[in-house]
């Protein structure tokens, strides 16, 4: 199943990301600017949020104070810290936090706060002025440029994150210089060269921009040094861009020899020096892990691997043809009424009432029989029926003939027209059959003609899911019928199913819906039409089987987190998340009840981290005894869904004692948010 994590390997993941969130956040509070703060940390940790995560960070900040920092310095960065958690905290859940500034504006807001204290309480603010707004600025910046890789966003907007983020941890290490070359800024050289070795002259004019920039800041010089150095050798190696190597660092050499040969400072030939020890550590680094042929190979069999319209055709014609063949499957009742049937309802009518009633329907029921079986040719032919069509003996005995005679030739219309429905019905049946079979074979003959066409990929949201399902008391299958599964194009959908009745006859039922909505779901065939094809076609099919069943199906778009909803006669739906609890219902009648245009009932939603979706059939609650499930699920505060599905199925139970199949389905968004596919 897609996206499910056991617990321990979900406590483990959690466990290693709030370890990592620690230890970064502790690293990088060793790189300070001038004036003894440290904005990168800080910005590290608003940009991790609320939630464990961001607790992580927190601790790390703090540790990471009491390590690297001054007493004064620390306890400022401990008080911002401190302050941005508890903003991320009290904010957590609302659509404001969705917003790229938001996180970035309220970190500047809270170090300003903090360090304007400070300024102000100095004997020199003027001094200290320049590096609180610079502090300031800077936290921000973190903040925003750490967001994409900790709370997911585009690949592209997630790979300046990692850069940025490995700049600064980079920095936290400048101070390691044996001889006086730093082991920090030499692999940030080595960054920068690759980065313009990869991505051309003005990204690597851009990256050794800033990266330079926040190097002179950490080492606290008077002159940009390493932003002039790093900016224009960027700029001459990206001239180089897929070639010689060799060429590459060459330029990168010269470049930075002419940017810093006016500089007389140690700084200076400390830069030149770690500007020359980059090349060699941007030549011993493997082509294969610098984007060579190896990475481009999987790339281009990951796109090749990718699902084509072609087999999406294939899919959607297998879904229709499975569907044809489904029309002829199973028990198919006599739709075919018996002639007698017009005699016995104007007997009804009729005979009751008349005084020979027991001479002709009891001691001369032999006689009675044969007449009206003689007659029965002579007035489906004609339509009507007539005395001559009954024997004398019969027609002179009779005392109320006239009467007998109209009450046959109403019902005999009623009969005939019947009849004609039923026939229509079937012509309209087989047809709908033959276009089933048709539309699969165009399907198939247009995918044979089809180019290979790839769908996308990107990121999208993770997910758990948990299942429990309990036949009804003293049966040993369950008419209820789950299912989840992802199409192609990134959409988790969830099936829940409930066949007519009990047992194995509604198992089946359930299990042929579930089986031939997933194939065109699969197919890429959107879900209201699907829906709207199935209860048509299983209409069709009741007039064999006269069998129907409740779908219950919610879609998620993995990439958006756009939900829906859709039910034919399925029992309520319940969104969780923290204490709310939304209860979702529809009127729909179950598929194959109905053959009228009306679709299925539709809620659309947005799925946020952190919810639960809770589908469950009418034997464990219905919309009129829901209630103890309604508190069940806004008193419940774990996070595995296999657990909640089991405590509603446990509750179901006791409440109305399996009277009918239970099934119960959740899935759980997590707060880790993305993942990329």
């Amino acid at each position: 199943m897609h996206g499910q994590i056991t617990l321990d390997n979900a406590r483990a993941v959690r466990f290693l990301n709030g370890g990592v969130r620690f230890f970064l956040a502790a690293a990088l509070t060793a790189a300070q600017i001038t004036g003894g703060s440290a904005p990168f940390a800080l910005g590290f940790t608003a940009a991790c949020g609320a939630g464990i995560n961001g607790m992580c960070a927190l601790a790390g900040a703090v540790v990471g104070a009491l390590v690297f920092l001054e007493f004064s310095a620390g306890l400022a960065h401990i008080a911002v810290a401190i302050l941005v958690y508890t903003a991320a905290a009290a904010f957590r859940g609302m659509k404001l936090t969705d917003r790229p500034l938001f996180t970035p504006l309220v970190a500047s807001g809270m170090t300003l706060a903090v360090e304007g204290i400070y300024v102000a309480q100095s004997l020199s603010p003027l001094a200290r002025l320049t590096p609180c707004l610079l502090t300031t600025v800077l936290v921000g910046v973190s903040a925003r440029c750490c967001a994409p890789l900790l709370r997911g966003g585009e690949e592209t907007k997630k790979s300046e994150s990692l850069e940025f983020l490995a700049v600064t941890l980079l920095l936290a290490f400048s101070d390691v210089a044996p001889g006086g070359i730093s082991l920090g800024r030499t692999v940030i050289a080595c960054l920068v060269l690759f980065t313009a070795w990869q991505k051309g002259a003005s990204a690597g004019t851009v990256t050794g921009v800033w990266a330079g920039l926040l190097a002179d800041l950490c080492a606290g010089g008077n002159a940009p040094v390493f932003t002039a150095a790093y900016g224009f050798a960027g700029m001459a190696a990206g001239l180089r861009t897929g070639r010689s190597r060799v060429s590459a660092g060459a330029l990168w050499l010269l470049a930075a020899l002419t940017a810093l040969a006016p500089v007389t400072q140690e700084q200076g030939l400390s830069a030149i020096g770690e500007a020359a020890l980059a090349i060699p550590l941007f030549l011993l680094v493997p082509p294969k892990l610098l984007g060579g042929k190896r990475v481009k190979q999987t790339a281009h069999q990951e796109a090749s691997a990718l699902p084509t319209l072609r087999e999406r055709l294939d899919r959607a014609a297998s879904a229709f043809r499975d569907l044809y063949d489904s029309m002829g499957r199973g028990p198919i009742q006599s739709a075919e009424e018996n002639p007698a049937i017009v005699f016995d309802r104007a007997a009804e009518r009729v005979c009751r009432g008349c005084a020979l009633c027991d001479l002709c329907w009891k001691k001369e029921y032999g006689a009675t029989y044969n007449a009206l079986n003689d007659a029965t040719p002579y007035l489906l032919e004609r339509g009507r029926s007539l005395a001559k069509d009954f024997p004398n003996h019969f027609s002179s005995r009779c005392i109320h003939l006239p009467e007998f005679l109209g009450a046959i030739n109403v019902e005999l219309s009623a009969y005939l027209l019947r009849k004609q429905y039923r026939r229509r019905m079937e012509e309209t049946r087989q047809d709908a059959k033959g276009q089933y079979a048709r539309l699969s074979d165009l399907l198939a003959a247009t995918a044979a003609n089809l180019e290979a066409v790839p769908t996308s990929v990107g990121v999208r949201h993770r997910y758990q899911l948990g299942a429990a399902i309990k036949p009804k008391q003293g049966e040993v299958s369950c008419g209820d019928t789950l299912a989840s599964f992802e199409t192609d194009n990134g959409l988790l959908c969830l099936l829940l199913s409930d066949g007519m009745g009990s047992g194995e006859a509604a198992r089946r039922e359930s299990a042929l819906t579930c089986r031939l909505l997933r194939q065109f779901l699969e197919a890429g065939v959107e879900a209201e039409a699907a829906l709207n094809t199935m209860n048509a076609a299983m209409a069709l099919r009741g007039q064999e089987t006269g069998s129907f069943s409740t779908i219950d199906l919610l879609t998620l778009q993995l990439e958006s987190g756009e939900a829906a909803i859709y039910k034919y006669g399925a029992a309520p739906s319940y969104i969780k998340r923290f204490g709310r609890v939304r209860r979702i219902t529809g009127a729909a009648l179950p598929a194959g009840l109905k053959t009228s245009p009306a679709g299925p009932d539709v809620t659309r939603l947005r799925l946020e981290p952190e919810s639960f979706a809770v589908l469950i059939s009418d034997g464990a609650a219905d919309s009129n005894h829901d209630e103890w499930l309604q508190n069940l699920l806004a008193g419940w505060s774990g996070t595995d869904p296999q657990q909640l599905a089991n405590l509603i199925l446990r509750e179901a139970e006791k409440q109305n004692g399996l009277v009918d199949d239970c099934g119960v389905q959740v899935l759980y968004l997590p707060s880790e948010g993305l993942k990329e596919v």
